[in-house]
């Protein structure tokens, strides 16, 4: 028998060591290794029979180019209406003897608000009675028994007296009741100015006892079911907004749709800007004024085309980006990532996706939902 030489038993002895680790380096391999079709993401989708899909509400839709219009973006601030307000002040000098409303009531037009005290609305009021009285006893007797003159001066004497309160602030139903009342102790220089219309009373800058003088501002109110918006709009863009266009307003993380009323013409000196005024409803009185807001105007330029989705359709990852969910085949679902563009009332424009592909557009959220149940991480980038 031939004895190996000494070289021949160190080189098996070598290979004897290494090639159990070889060994098992390609086993750990091969179990890391996952079955053909059960990778990361494989089945990362959702499966949903007809039923499931009926119960809910799954609608799909195949994604299509669609025109978007063009939109002018600007800062603004919400104002008052100055056409919707109004502001309660006397007309002769007098003395605050009443309040009747207070700071954010909402009044009635024809509500009392104040009432004040004057010698001179009680000089005004004694006249009245007094002419009123003349005049109807002049009446009576008539152009037969009174002279022309008489008749005359005693009309044109009650119509001046009747003027007269008229132009201090009564109201001409106040200014009836006074004369109806044929009573000279009602000449006692108190009278009650009124609301001029609904609204909410937004300013009362006066207290009770205080002599205030013609003109002085005591209510301030606004109808606040509208209101103004005043956008800042850059002169190079103001040549592409036109009276009546249409426009949206981002307000409390919200968009409500307003129109352009107004066009100034003059630029502001501190934002070299121009203002653009809008309406905007607020029927839930959720909007106030001195509030910062985000514009959008639409113009007349020529609509572009882009993919749009409505908002349902697009959801939040498990990463956080945004996502929207395509049927790949009947009753399977996809997601895929996308990037949202630009918002528009009630829909997003998208990017990442190409047109003819199926798009889940009601109850994305509920098949998010079942795919949340398998475990599986949303990945598709």
């Amino acid at each position: 028998m031939k004895i190996p030489s000494l070289g021949q038993c160190l080189l098996a002895l070598v290979i004897l060591t290494v090639h159990p680790l070889i060994a098992g380096e390609h086993l750990h391999e091969a179990a890391a290794e996952p079955a053909e079709g059960h990778g990361h993401g494989a089945d990362n989708r959702v499966h949903l029979n007809d039923e499931q899909r009926r119960l809910a509400g799954i609608v799909v839709e195949t994604l299509a180019l669609q025109a978007v219009p063009t939109e002018i973006h600007a800062p603004g601030e919400i104002r008052l209406n100055a056409y919707a307000s109004s502001q309660v002040s006397p007309r002769i000098a007098a003395q605050v003897t009443k309040r009747h409303a207070r700071l954010g009531e909402r009044v009635s037009a024809g509500q009392a608000l104040v009432t004040l005290s004057s010698v001179e609305m009680a000089a005004a009021q004694g006249e009245l009675l007094v002419a009123a009285k003349e005049w109807q006893r002049v009446r009576i007797l008539g152009r037969k028994v009174v002279s022309g003159k008489r008749y005359l001066q005693a009309r044109i004497t009650y119509q001046q007296a009747k003027g007269r309160l008229l132009a201090y602030g009564l109201s001409a139903n106040q200014v009836k009741q006074l004369i109806a009342s044929n009573d000279i102790s009602r000449a006692d220089g108190r009278f009650t100015l009124l609301s001029p219309q609904n609204g909410t009373l937004i300013r009362d800058d006066f207290i009770v006892g205080q002599r205030v003088e013609p003109g002085a501002l005591l209510f301030e109110l606004t109808d606040e079911s509208t209101l103004w918006v005043e956008a800042r709009v850059k002169p190079e863009f103001i040549a592409r907004v036109t009276i009546g266009a249409a426009a949206r307003v981002l307000a409390d993380k919200r968009w409500i749709a307003a129109r352009v009323i107004q066009i100034h013409h003059a630029l502001d000196e501190g934002t070299r800007t121009l203002a653009v005024r809008l309406a905007i409803p607020n029927p839930d009185d959720r909007l106030h004024p001195g509030q910062f807001v985000e514009v959008r105007i639409q113009t007349d330029d020529r609509e572009a085309t882009a993919l749009t989705l409505p908002l349902d359709a697009v959801v939040r990852g498990a990463d956080g980006d945004w996502q929207v969910f395509i049927e790949e085949k009947t009753g399977e679902f996809v997601p895929r990532e996308v990037e949202i563009v630009r918002q528009l009332p009630g829909r997003v424009v998208i990017d990442g996706l190409k047109p003819g592909v199926r798009v889940v557009v009601q109850g994305a959220f509920f098949v998010q939902s079942e795919l949340a149940k398998s475990g599986f991480e949303i990945h598709n980038h």
